[in-house]
């Protein structure tokens, strides 16, 4: 068992594929089990979508997989989360490092109160990047990467509060790539976005996973129908049970054959 608000040493990570192997996770809210038993591959440059009604533990399982719960307080971390066969619970570990790593988009977008430019040099600038050259070579490659450059190649110096909410989204998921994650971490990153700027973050994650592990938290099963690769559905089945995993297993098969009736009975609408 570990507890999350261990403070860790700093540790070099060796970089690897962005492969996640979760094995018996459990987390707690103090004495409260909020998921429990989870354990499950993510395999590299894929998308795997958490799909399960609210309070299911997919954003708690998702924050497992960066150490984010770190951050809440008083929650304790059980079972082995390996990114390439590292435990990232380890004391060895550097939680700021392993964020850079496994970058992550939330619901709402939250560029920082800065330029365009400033927000996507923020990350490489805290790994000791400096040369201007290397800055401004980061700030196109991120953005085009993140479908953005065309739209802001002339106006990089503009506030990012300027920008429209899906500009916002696809900034904050050009800030996270800056860094060069193997990794990325989506927490319902579109359903605050209008059908357009949904669309243009479905292209962008199909873009990314060539180069990309993609783990994304979605309530909208057409979403996870197109996208994901491999789909874990999770389930929280009383009040006095913790959430834990249905099953995972290829997108097409869960959606056309799941193995298991609950999966169905969310899946087709009958509950949740």
């Amino acid at each position: 068992m570990v507890t999350s608000a261990a403070n860790p040493s700093p540790a070099s990570f060796t970089a690897g594929s962005g492969t996640f192997d979760l094995r018996d996770v459990s987390v707690a809210y103090g004495k409260e089990m909020a998921i429990a038993g989870v354990s499950m591959h993510i395999p590299p440059q894929a998308v795997t979508a958490l799909i399960g009604p609210s309070g299911c533990g997919k954003s708690t399982l998702l924050r497992c997989l960066n150490r984010m719960n770190d951050e809440i307080g008083n929650v304790t971390v059980g079972g082995k989360v390996l990114l390439d066969g590292s435990d990232i619970n380890s004391r060895d570990i550097d939680s700021v490092e392993l964020r850079m790593r496994v970058g992550m988009v939330f619901q709402r977008p939250n560029p920082f109160p800065m330029s365009i430019y400033e927000n996507v040099v923020f990350g490489p600038r805290t790994q000791g990047i400096r040369r201007k050259d290397d800055l401004d070579e980061l700030v196109e490659e991120s953005l085009k990467r993140a479908a953005l450059w065309t739209e802001v190649k002339g106006s990089l110096k503009k506030h990012a509060f300027e920008l429209s909410g899906g500009q916002q989204q696809r900034l904050c998921i050009a800030r996270a790539l800056a860094t060069r994650p193997e990794v990325m971490l989506m927490d319902e990153p579109a359903s605050a976005l209008d059908p357009i700027s949904t669309q243009q973050i479905e292209d962008t994650i199909a873009e990314l996973k060539s180069s990309v592990t993609i783990v994304i938290v979605t309530h909208n099963m057409q979403q996870a129908a197109r996208i994901s690769d491999q789909t874990a559905f999770m389930l929280r089945e009383s009040i006095e049970t913790p959430a834990h995993l249905i099953e995972v297993g290829e997108t097409k098969t869960m959606f056309m054959t799941p193995s298991d009736k609950r999966t169905e009975s969310y899946i087709t609408g009958r509950f949740g």
